[in-house]
């Protein structure tokens, strides 16, 4: 199959399609046909060599945790996948014509390919944090970085839930944020107080995804420290907060669910831009310089 890969550690241009073997579904697994995969931010992580404790690559490397496409093997132990169905999910080396899904969910008919794939890490980080912090009916939660894939996700899944949101971001995107269903401002300095103004009567929980420093300013929004949530910054348990990376029970539930809210209209997804599966190393680019709005996507021909 083709696949985009890379042999070494390095900027966007170690990336290049070419051949690799195909993948089978084990236990519990289902290969499919990838139409589309989502590029991100663990992705440019891993290929930059931030995660590898210094050991070099002994083979190369295919980029990619979720995607979208049609099922086309199914492992022992899966009783309510077929081959044909169309499907989205978390799964490994997903920026390739042939990937294996762990955790699924059914493509609504409506749903693009590319908006399947943007869906996967979003829909469960998103979740699993607001488990984490118990987010209900009733509470008030701040997301910090809620124009982005997995705050986006979670401001719309916080609504869902009967909270109250308030979502920082650039001013750019305060209608994009209040078109989620969140109360918009912006970030940096004087967050708390800005904060205190939309929401007198207090906060419960906040979240961060970008990880850019402030946990400090969303405890002492919030008062109680474990009940900030980082995803990217994991220096937060030093000053009480949680951080989490998935290593712990994930919310997969959260595929299923995400795609009935979809398909009542009470969930959108945005896609800044789709790149075809050669220009993978222009996503990931763009990617490592912050600042998306939404999800990247690479498609893959059929």
């Amino acid at each position: 199959m083709q696949a985009l890969q890379f042999k070494a550690y390095g900027g966007p241009d170690v990336l290049a399609v070419g051949e690799a073997p195909e993948p089978h579904a084990g236990k519990g697994q289902v290969r499919i046909a990838v139409r589309a995969a989502s590029v991100n931010p663990i992705d440019w992580k891993i290929r930059a060599g931030l995660l590898s404790d210094g050991v070099e690559l002994e083979e190369p490397v295919i980029p990619g945790v979720d995607g979208a496409g049609v099922v086309d093997e199914v492992g022992d132990g899966v009783g309510t996948v077929l081959i044909g169905d169309e499907v989205f999910g978390l799964g490994s080396a997903t920026s390739a014509e042939y990937a294996v899904l762990d955790h699924v969910g059914p493509k609504p008919a409506s749903m693009s390919w590319e908006d399947a794939a943007a869906l996967p890490v979003a829909v469960e980080t998103a979740a699993r944090t607001l488990d984490l912090l118990g987010v209900d009916s009733g509470n008030t939660v701040l997301v910090e970085g809620a124009a982005g894939g997995v705050g986006s996700a979670a401001v719309q899944l916080a609504v869902a839930r009967g909270a109250t949101v308030i979502g920082t971001g650039n001013e750019t995107n305060h209608d994009y944020i209040r078109g989620l269903g969140a109360i918009p401002t912006t970030y940096g300095a004087g967050l708390a107080e800005r904060v205190a103004a939309l929401a007198p009567d207090g906060v419960d929980a906040a979240l961060d995804t970008p990880g850019k420093g402030s946990v400090p300013a969303l405890i002492e929004i919030v008062g109680e420290p474990s009940q900030v949530v980082s995803i990217a910054d994991f220096s937060a348990p030093e000053r009480g907060a949680r951080a989490t990376s998935g290593a712990e029970e994930r919310a997969t539930y959260a595929l299923a669910a995400v795609a009935g809210l979809f398909e009542q209209g009470a969930f959108v997804v945005n896609v800044q831009q789709v790149f075809p599966l050669a220009d993978g190393a222009q996503a990931h680019r763009l990617s490592e310089g912050g600042h998306v709005r939404g999800k990247l996507v690479l498609t893959v021909d059929e």
